[in-house]
């Protein structure tokens, strides 16, 4: 079994607070005979409590040691000298630490009793009030004492509070990567399944024509070569990350990379794409992506504009910027070619023409599910 002075999760904040002992220890130090010695006794029972404390945080023997601990302030703030009275930060600290209302007002009480009946004890003793030097030396740190255990609970409930937030989150992330790989299976069986249906159409195609036209065969299976390589890195995109991108998250990746680049940037259209299945979402994002790349790197524009519209059976993106335009004849770059075969899968189309700059529309049929379809 580990011994520890005390526990670990604190870290060095018990040690610090240990200084504060030096003081009525130096005090005792001008006491003598059997009152230096309880003196003495008191300060090892009063170092006691305090590592108790950090042990009992949540039990029933937090208040015990917490009252043997005030008790011992009340002692030699009534027996020996007032100024011992500011061992009371110490349990000021601890009481802050309740959670229960009933037991902080408790503490709280007992706080102020401890620090107020030695005062007014020894007015009666000495017959006369304080002065004002005296007055402005304890009473500063008095007021403070006996707030600091508000602010110590607030402190600890709000630490108390993202700790369950965290928590919360966690699971709430462990719900959302569960449903992310439920909606993604089933996005990948609902829209992957026309690409398949295709596939299977095409290679019956290809067998047909093998014997009348070896050529267009020829074109067919290079069709099929580039569908089904397409719709494989697609699988494997989504299922590396197991989670889809959405639109209005890329658009909001677009406006930080334009912005960051130097560009101005506008967008118009809708903001709700719910409707839309997340495996489209996940296809239209990267496409975004790569336009803004193609924006940032090859341009060399100062504005780009984005709108998006949802029509009845499609949907409908354009992207255009002010900068130096493309050369229609020019064969499609690696980027472009990886959008259209990406649009490929969901037979979207993609266009890319010039107007005072370069213009990237792309056109996406909307697949509407069955709702209550057998599964």
């Amino acid at each position: 079994m580990n011994f520890s002075i005390f526990p670990k999760r604190f870290g060095l904040f018990p040690y610090i607070f240990l200084i504060y002992l030096g003081f009525p220890i130096y005090y005792l130090t001008k006491e003598a005979g059997m009152k230096q010695l309880l003196g003495y006794l008191m300060v090892l029972l009063f170092l006691l409590t305090y590592r108790q404390i950090y042990f009992s945080i949540g039990k029933r023997s937090f208040s015990y040691w917490l009252a043997v601990q005030l008790a011992i302030v009340f002692s030699f703030s009534l027996f020996y000298h007032l100024n011992y009275m500011f061992l009371g930060f110490f349990s000021a600290n601890f009481i802050g630490w309740y959670q229960d209302k009933r037991l902080f007002r408790r503490g709280l009480i007992s706080l102020v009793i401890v620090q107020l009946l030695p005062f007014i004890i020894h007015i009666v003793k000495v017959g006369s009030f304080f002065t004002t030097k005296e007055l402005i030396y304890y009473v500063p740190f008095l007021i403070i004492m006996l707030i600091s255990p508000f602010g110590i609970r607030s402190m600890n409930r709000r630490m108390e509070l993202e700790k369950a937030l965290d928590k919360a989150n966690q699971k709430i992330e462990e719900l959302v990567k569960r449903e992310e790989r439920v909606r993604i299976a089933r996005d990948l069986h609902d829209t992957l399944g026309h690409t398949l249906s295709l596939l299977t159409l095409k290679s019956q195609l290809v067998q047909r024509l093998t014997a009348v036209d070896p050529e267009r065969a020829r074109h067919e299976a290079k069709e099929m070569e580039i569908t089904s390589r397409a719709a494989l890195q697609q699988v494997r995109e989504l299922v590396s990350d197991m989670r889809a991108a959405t639109i209005a998250e890329e658009l909001i990746q677009m406006q930080q990379i334009l912005r960051a680049a130097g560009i101005t940037y506008q967008y118009d259209g809708e903001v709700n794409f719910s409707t839309i299945s997340p495996f489209i979402q996940n296809i239209i994002a990267m496409c975004v992506r790569e336009a803004a790349t193609n924006v940032v790197k090859h341009s060399r524009a100062t504005h780009c504009s984005i709108s998006i519209n949802l029509l009845s059976e499609k949907m409908n993106i354009v992207i255009k910027d002010d900068g130096m335009g493309v050369s229609v004849n020019r064969v499609f770059g690696n980027g472009l070619r990886g959008m259209e075969e990406r649009l490929a899968l969901v037979d979207g189309e993609l266009t890319l023409s010039n107007h005072n700059g370069a213009v990237l529309e792309i056109t996406v049929p909307i697949i509407k599910k069955a709702e209550g379809a057998a599964g």
